[in-house]
């Protein structure tokens, strides 16, 4: 019975949080709500094991993260792709303006290696936290082993209500040009969501059987394929590039030539289960500290944050004119390396649904927002900060 009752406080959490979102349009993002319930739990009373109890093993989460990853790219297509490299650009700049304030003002606070532990995780989230932290044992620095995922905890609570904000603040500038143009068949508004239409209507498959063939299972074994074919692809070139990155260009090239069709997974209704499954994997990460250790080191946390945080708006601030954004789209651009794939999804579709009057509205919010933030988020948190990680590793 423990599996099911942990199992069941995860889904709990995961509900509490969506409804919050949804009763408040939003402002308040379904993944602030659950992170500060797991803390709370992990911190009082719920066990440090109850994501793996659920059977959310780091082996559903590989499983999870690349299947998921495939389905991101049957979203998109390789044009929509390609012109979103203004996106990767201010995302790393954004990185780079985290790295110049608090490598130069935070060193004068704080000594060099609490600010090298300390600041990988700004850049990548989780994947560099965890990094840090068996880099930090391997050194024998003990005293700072806690700091990497102490920093992820906190900048997230700081960086999800943050980006939602952003992202709905965008939202509402980019409605006001839909309404304007929704009647003129002429107009980019009027283009984006054909184009949506069109994608979402029967595409033609490769591989055409009968229609009692076309089952759920088929639809995610071949998504299965293409996720396995990615990762063999990255094994094979000793990741240079992140297989997550691989998965999802596989992803969006199985979808132009026909191999998958739009939004695989939601159509063998597997989608939300893998999403929850992944989304339990990484709030679990909570556990690893206490509030005794976080009190110890709170200064150098908040003092960090802030000029990590300061530096990705600087850089976006100048940056946004230049490459065509706004300065909120720019500045959610540089936040997705504190949190990455899944949450700069999520955040993105809860704010697109809420603030949209109708599905064609949605649809074009979601057009125009969503790429931008996965690519800043894979360029940042997949690649930047595996590179950042190993650098600073090699500073302590």
């Amino acid at each position: 019975m423990t599996y099911l009752l942990s199992f069941t406080i995860i889904m709990v959490f995961l509900l509490i949080g969506e409804w919050v979102s949804a009763a408040t349009k939003a402002f308040v993002p379904s993944i602030f709500i659950t992170a500060v319930l797991f803390t709370i739990g992990y911190w009082t009373i719920l066990p440090k094991n109850v994501v793996p109890q659920a059977s959310y093993t780091t082996q559903f989460v590989g499983v999870a993260m690349s299947l998921l990853l495939v389905q991101m790219g049957t979203l998109m297509n390789l044009k929509e792709l390609f012109k979103q490299w203004k996106a990767v650009c201010i995302a790393l700049l954004g990185v780079v303006g985290t790295l110049a304030l608090t490598l130069s003002i935070g060193s004068l606070f704080f000594n060099w290696k609490t600010v090298v532990a300390a600041v990988p995780p700004l850049t990548g989230g989780i994947v560099a936290a965890l990094l840090l932290t068996n880099g930090l044992k391997a050194a024998g620095i003990t005293t700072l082993v806690a700091l990497p995922v102490s920093m992820f905890i906190m900048h997230s609570m700081i960086g999800y209500p943050l980006t939602s904000v952003l992202l709905r603040k965008e939202g509402l500038r980019l409605t006001k040009i839909y309404r304007k143009q929704k009647d003129d068949p002429n107009s980019e508004a009027v283009k984006i969501v054909q184009q949506h239409q069109s994608s979402e209507k029967q595409q033609k498959l490769l591989i055409n059987l009968p229609t009692r063939y076309q089952s759920p299972i088929f639809i995610i074994a071949r998504v299965a394929l293409i996720a396995l074919l990615a990762n063999w692809v990255g094994i094979l070139t000793h990741n240079v590039i992140n297989a997550n990155v691989i998965c999802l260009v596989f992803g969006v090239i199985a979808h132009q030539v026909g191999f998958l069709e739009t939004d695989a997974l939601n159509k063998a209704k597997v989608f939300n289960w893998l999403m929850y499954g992944l989304l339990a994997y990484i709030f679990s990460q909570l556990s690893l500290t206490t509030p005794q250790i976080i009190g110890k080191i709170i200064l150098q946390i908040v003092v960090l944050i802030l000029l990590g945080i300061l530096g990705m708006f600087i850089a976006s601030f100048i940056l946004a004119k230049p490459f065509g954004m706004s300065r909120e789209m720019a500045f959610a651009c540089s936040l997705t390396a504190l949190f990455g794939f899944p949450a700069d999804f999520i955040l993105t579709t809860e704010v697109c649904h809420t603030i949209a009057k109708d599905p064609d509205e949605e649809a074009y919010l979601t057009e125009k927002i969503l790429p931008k933030m996965l690519v800043g988020g894979f360029a940042t948190v997949s690649v930047a900060s595996v590179i950042i990680a190993s650098v600073f590793l090699k500073l302590l």
